[in-house]
């Protein structure tokens, strides 16, 4: 895909303590790498990737390809930014919130994190994929895979445990908070919560294409 040839620009936006991994599990899947060497993210910074969605039908089969143009945030961790990194929550359409396996810390503050999005996302009950990253360092692990997954059905969102080291569910966590993001559009008939900025490469607008499509019977509203 060319720079403007997409359906779909969608922002999502990686949460969690400082050193849970938040840069390289990003990295790890724009560009299919690790590097340990990271230094810690001041402020906030993003990455980018080019994807096709294919929504399933009610018969299975999937659609027609929807390309979409990833934005990817990755927010500094640390209390001092916080300030800064709220201000991005508004524009954000999905959620990455990661913990460290190897730190319960990290996980204790997950609720510390649900509550800053209820306050500064689009709405208070936005899509949110949980993600347990550092899976590998199972020899140091902390907190257990049935603790996560306990938490994470309690507020009905999804639960990863990933690596960003090997590439382990890192793909199948973002793909999943996709899925949601669309799955919401298309069942939206109150457009008002898509933030500005998500166009398709003719110049549409996302609210004047998802109407149109509603006017088409292709909505799932």
């Amino acid at each position: 895909m060319s720079d403007g040839d997409y359906d779909y620009l969608i922002k999502f936006l990686a949460l969690g303590d400082s050193g849970v991994g938040k840069t390289s599990l990003l990295y790890q899947y724009t560009d299919g790498k690790f590097n340990s060497k990271f230094i810690t993210t001041v402020g906030i910074d993003f990455r980018e990737k080019r994807v096709v969605y294919r929504p399933n039908g009610p018969d299975g089969v999937g659609g027609r390809g929807q390309r979409i143009h990833l934005q990817l945030w990755d927010t500094a961790g640390q209390e001092r930014f916080r300030s800064l990194t709220t201000a991005f929550f508004r524009d954000a359409m999905g959620f990455l919130l990661l913990f460290d396996l190897t730190n319960e810390q990290s996980f204790l503050n997950f609720r510390n994190w649900i509550s800053q999005l209820q306050m500064h996302a689009y709405c208070e009950n936005p899509d949110i994929v949980l993600c347990g990253n550092k899976s590998d360092l199972e020899d140091q692990r902390m907190v257990k895979e049935e603790e996560a997954k306990e938490l994470a059905e309690k507020y009905g969102i999804p639960y990863f445990e990933t690596s960003a080291a090997n590439g382990n569910n890192v793909s199948k966590a973002i793909e999943t908070l996709l899925d949601l993001i669309m799955k919401r559009m298309e069942r939206c008939v109150d457009k008002s919560w898509i933030p500005e900025g998500v166009v398709r490469s003719n110049g549409h607008s996302s609210t004047e294409q998802l109407n149109e499509e509603q006017e088409k019977g292709k909505c799932g509203c």
